[in-house]
């Protein structure tokens, strides 16, 4: 699989481009632009661009604030320094309020390699999901993640959108199409369904294509979206396939496996394994080692799937 851009560099053109179409957008940044990408929309469209400095729960209330007026904001920063620094702000400042806010972290994962711990989000996807009427979004590449930008300026209601620093494996062709909500089938087979969202998409598409060299045919599914969980089409899944995996970058507790073991234990329980960060923090490194270290793998997936045959 090719690599194409990092799915922060996707945002802050997909950003741009919709700065041109809805002069109800404006841009809070907390002093990273050059790293989230919101620098183009700011040299696009320096009147409608606010950056206040490294202060992220000031940035979310100010934020909330646009939003009550009728403007679309969208705030970004580092995943870690957003979701953990700013969460009183978004519980009561955007959730409780059902603003209209969109939350775009990057920097999300172990995947951002050399800046360590402190920078490394391994639980911003479960916080997201603790906030009530809150649409959680892990695009897999560059144009699932422009397709999602686009989708969260549509909805009305508090999006929270993660991306990624390092370049990611082209999944989808341009013209990629996305539904908030609902899962896509990027694989089909009855032998066991692998599930997972962001990096790991492309990850269980290699992990299946090794498993049907050996007579194991896979479906895949891209949950790109957390919450509101596509139930339908994963409760199918797991009725027709009999087994799941899921594979996140993420802690396994409240993320995207939680979800799905949440769903089918009420809707068609079925044998599961789970493939993430095994309650822990990630060393600094480079990405692909610490991918390989902490089992974020296609061939994690693989021996996930041959415990479950």
């Amino acid at each position: 699989m090719r690599l194409g851009k990092a799915t922060r560099e996707a945002y802050g053109e997909a950003l741009a481009e919709l700065g041109a179409e809805d002069p109800r957008i404006v841009v809070l940044d907390a002093d990273l632009s050059k790293s989230t990408m919101t620098m183009q929309f700011a040299k696009r469209f320096p009147d409608r661009f606010f950056n206040v400095g490294i202060a992220e729960a000031n940035m979310v209330g100010i934020a909330a604030g646009m939003a009550s007026c009728g403007k679309i904001p969208f705030v970004s920063s580092f995943a870690c320094f957003l979701m953990c620094k700013a969460f009183d702000q978004l519980r009561l400042g955007v959730a409780y309020s059902n603003l209209n806010v969109k939350v775009v972290v990057t920097h999300g994962g172990i995947s951002i390699g050399e800046d360590g711990v402190s920078q490394m989000s391994v639980e911003d996807v479960a916080l997201a999901c603790a906030l009530p009427g809150f649409t959680v979004v892990v695009p897999a590449d560059e144009e699932e993640t422009r397709m999602a930008v686009r989708a969260a300026a549509r909805h009305n209601g508090p999006v929270f959108i993660r991306t990624g620093r390092p370049k990611a494996p082209v999944v989808y062709e341009a013209g990629c199409d996305l539904t908030l909500g609902r899962a896509k089938v990027v694989r089909r087979g009855n032998d066991l369904t692998i599930l997972a969202n962001g990096l790991l998409v492309a990850e269980a598409i290699a992990a299946a294509e090794a498993l049907a060299a050996r007579g194991v045919h896979a479906r895949v599914l891209d949950v790109h979206t957390v919450k509101p969980l596509d139930e339908q089409t994963i409760t199918k899944a797991a009725q027709e396939t009999g087994r799941v995996v899921v594979a996140e970058e993420h802690l396994l507790y409240g993320g995207l496996g939680s979800a799905v073991a949440m769903c089918l234990a009420r809707t068609r329980p079925v044998p599961m394994r789970f493939v993430g960060l095994n309650d822990t923090y990630a060393e600094s490194g480079k990405p692909a080692d610490l991918m390989r270290k902490y089992g974020l793998t296609a061939d994690r997936i693989v021996q996930a799937a041959e415990e479950l045959l």
